[in-house]
């Protein structure tokens, strides 16, 4: 078992011993995330501490679509019970970058691709950019908030 997986499974049963519902389905619903993700493919295999992560910010963005899904249909319940879960899984990622720190990474990128070009970047490097940032916040930033930065200081 992966760390992050490791966590969980020892949360679980802790909070199964104190008979927390809420926290135990969470619980279990990740380790089961992270248990499909260890079979998906050809072959069963053991995921990386990153992989983990990225499967865990897979499940929040879900809960959060769905949280969003209820709250516009009326259902404010079922939307609190996905917020509630949003906020359990979330204690096992790594904390989010600041706007200061995600603008810093993009600027430094786009310097990076200006010096390696030799002429201030454009959109079309756009991608390659985004790429960099992205390899260096290392999932403690949404590709969306990533890729509008980038879009906001290119043009």
């Amino acid at each position: 078992m992966g760390t992050v997986e490791d966590r969980l499974h020892d949360d679980m049963v802790a909070a199964m011993k104190a008979r927390n519902t809420v926290l135990t389905t969470t619980l279990r619903m990740g380790i089961g995330a992270l248990k499909n993700e260890k079979v998906a493919g050809k072959e069963a295999r053991e995921l990386t501490q990153d992989e983990e992560i990225a499967v865990l910010q897979r499940e929040v963005r879900s809960r959060k679509d769905s949280a969003q899904a209820y709250t516009d249909g009326g259902r404010p319940e079922l939307a609190a019970k996905e917020l509630a879960e949003i906020e359990v899984l979330s204690a096992y990622l790594p904390s989010m970058l600041s706007d200061a720190e995600l603008d810093a990474i993009v600027a430094e990128e786009i310097a990076a691709a200006a010096q390696a070009s030799g002429e201030a970047p454009t959109m079309r490097q756009m991608g390659a950019i985004i790429k960099a940032v992205n390899g260096r916040a290392s999932g403690r930033a949404e590709g969306k908030t990533v890729a509008a930065k980038v879009k906001a200081a290119l043009g």
